[in-house]
Parts: C-alpha cells; structure tokens; sequence
C-alpha cells in the first residue's frame, strides 16, 4: 500500500514528535459501512509509527462496548485522545485529520503528551472557573487554512477543564450533521448546540458565549 506521508512529511512530523513529553493513547472507532475509515486508519497508523509515545488503538465499532457512552462515539471514523494515566480530556476528531486539519491534529498529539500552549493568566482563570457541561463542536472542511486554529481552540478549552468537550467534525463526511447545523461556511462553531460561531475565532470568543449559557 502506497504511504500517505512522503519520507520528507514524514521527517518533518517525526522531529516534532520529539518534543514529546509523556506517552498518549489514540484510539480509533472504525466500522465496514465508513467511506473513510480505511484512509483514516492508515493515517494514524503512520503517524503512530513515527513516535514511540504514540499507541493507537484500532476498535470495530461493534465491539467497542462501554467507550461508546464513555467517550460519546456516534459515528465513523472517529478518534478521541488519552494521556499518559489513561484520563479522557475531551478531544476528539470525527473524520480524517488530513489536508489542513493535519495541523491540529499534530497539536493535540504534543499537547495532549504534556507541550504547554500559551494564554493569559486572565483567561485560564476563566476557563478554571467553568463549571456546567460544554459541548464544542468545530465543523471543517479539509481545504479550510482557517478551520485548525478553531479545532485547536476547542481541544485546548477541553483540556484545561473536565467539564469541556471539543470535537472536530469533518463536514462533508458528515454531510447529515452539516445539514442539521445549516453549515454553509467553516470553520463554524457550534456551543452546547445553543450558540454559534464562524470563522476562527479568539478564544475570547469561545470564552463569551459559553459565560452565557
């Protein structure tokens, strides 16, 4: 099977791969009617392969018990991250993290191992003090150069706080959900399914509209 990274790609992630601090867990729920799904494990199969802190569970959605409540798992491809202790923290990517969407993939792999990211004391003292659930949805389309920051954003919130779930949606896999959620340009942020977003917003933004709820 031809590889979807080339030796250059491929060099290029393994060197950030070494910026690693703790070891992470991905783990991918895949199923025989997903158009997507074999692209998607090749994919992480490859990008697994470049880091030895890098475990990627493969799981037929038939077979994935409990994790479908536990993790929230709707459809195929989709993969959610663990640390190092084995703790979900909310991020989670529905459909293939490839184009653009590469990027904030390759983030929330650092940052999930531990590589700090950058805000204000300010806003980290709002995002502590967010206490009733959050559901992040960024919908993206894989040409989009703008929709990694808002994917980036959201994983971000979720990782800081426990009662925050950030997940990309890949909106032409995804074309029914798309339609649900009138995406007609992306990134589009939608909010506990309450408030909306366009555009890669701040996460001055993101932080407003959920103060609100």
């Amino acid at each position: 099977m031809e590889k979807l990274f080339s030796q250059d790609v491929a060099n290029q992630i393994k060197d950030i791969f070494k910026g690693m601090v703790n070891p992470i867990t991905i783990k991918l729920y895949v199923d025989g009617n997903c158009d997507t799904c074999q692209e998607t494990t090749q994919l992480l199969t490859e990008t697994a392969e470049l880091s030895d802190k890098i475990n990627l569970e493969v799981i037929e959605l038939a077979d994935a018990g409990d994790d479908l409540v536990t993790y929230g798992i709707e459809r195929t491809p989709a993969f959610i991250f663990l640390d190092d202790k084995g703790a979900y923290r909310g991020v989670k990517f529905n459909g293939i993290p490839a184009g653009h969407e590469i990027n904030s993939f390759i983030s929330a792999i650092m940052e999930m191992s531990g590589v700090e990211f950058k805000f204000s004391d300010k806003v980290l003292e709002r995002i502590a003090k967010i206490n009733k659930p959050v559901d992040i949805k960024v919908f993206v389309t894989l040409s989009c150069p703008h929709c990694p920051g808002a994917v980036q954003t959201a994983h971000r919130l979720a990782m800081l706080n426990n009662n925050i779930k950030g997940e990309m949606i890949e909106a032409q896999t995804f074309y029914d959900l798309s339609t649900k959620y009138n995406v007609s340009g992306v990134p589009k942020i939608v909010i506990n399914d309450k408030f909306e977003l366009l555009g890669n917003q701040p996460v001055e933004e993101f932080l407003k509209k959920i103060e609100s709820l």
